[in-house]
């Protein structure tokens, strides 16, 4: 599961701009999601897949970086299996979260996306895992999703950008541009968010001003601050029945 996959072809649909919280009816009292997982976005060159790494390592949890993300959801056999390792309530639970994101149009219809979307679902479901781009921040409930954005200045993204790929600095700029747009097209697109909207997410480090270690220690607290807040949650609503 570590070859790379092209990216998704874009929709046609016409974007609608803002972020408008989850969106979705709170979901019932369920065991689904199992766990809290950790959806990143990031700034090109802010170091945000390096800082997903050092927390899932501190956490123990695999990271699904958009290449892995777009191999498991394009690959069939391979999503098949994904799914046909969950339990029923999970299987359940991914099938009606989908159909509840694409009937309030919180998605496109477009089938690679709808396939990506289960895939990052059915990852979700379950918790535990660090989920990098491909909005599975847009996807999964906000009670069982850190959502997190690593921003860093341009200049110094530029600079990390051309000494990581030995880059000009004309050809890092092009680069950082052109990925930046990219992202935010398909978020727009797809998600009908865009990724300069603060109030989607939970936290927003500057990974230049606080390092790659800090960033990683301050979200993996916030992971647990999440996961327990979801287990009080979860304990209260239990005994309510």
């Amino acid at each position: 599961m570590t070859e790379n996959l092209g990216s998704v072809e874009e929709g046609r649909e016409t974007p609608r701009h803002g972020f408008q919280g989850d969106r979705l009816p709170a979901p019932p009292a369920s065991a689904v999601p199992m766990g809290v997982t950790l959806a990143l976005s990031r700034e090109t060159g802010a170091r945000g897949s390096m800082i997903a790494r050092r927390v899932g390592r501190k956490l123990g949890w695999q990271v699904y970086d958009q290449e892995l993300l777009e191999y498991v959801a394009n690959e069939g056999p391979l999503r098949q299996e994904l799914m046909e390792l969950l339990s029923s309530e999970s299987a359940q639970w991914v099938e009606e979260r989908l159909e509840q994101l694409l009937q309030a149009q919180n998605i496109s219809q477009h089938p690679s996306i709808v396939q990506l979307a289960r895939a990052i679902l059915a990852l979700g479901s379950q918790g535990g895992v660090v989920l990098i781009g491909r909005g599975a921040g847009s996807l999964l409930p906000s009670a069982t999703t850190l959502h997190v954005r690593v921003v860093a200045p341009l200049a110094d993204r530029i600079a990390f950008h051309r000494q990581r790929l030995r880059l000009t600095v004309e050809e890092a700029v092009e680069q950082v541009q052109v990925r930046d747009n990219h992202r935010a097209e398909f978020l727009a697109t797809h998600f009908h968010r865009l990724p300069g909207d603060i109030y989607q997410y939970d936290m927003v480090l500057n990974s230049s001003l606080l390092g790659e270690e800090p960033c990683a220690d301050l979200i993996a607290h916030a992971v647990q601050a999440k996961r327990a807040a979801w287990e009080q949650k979860k304990g209260g609503k239990k005994a309510e029945e």
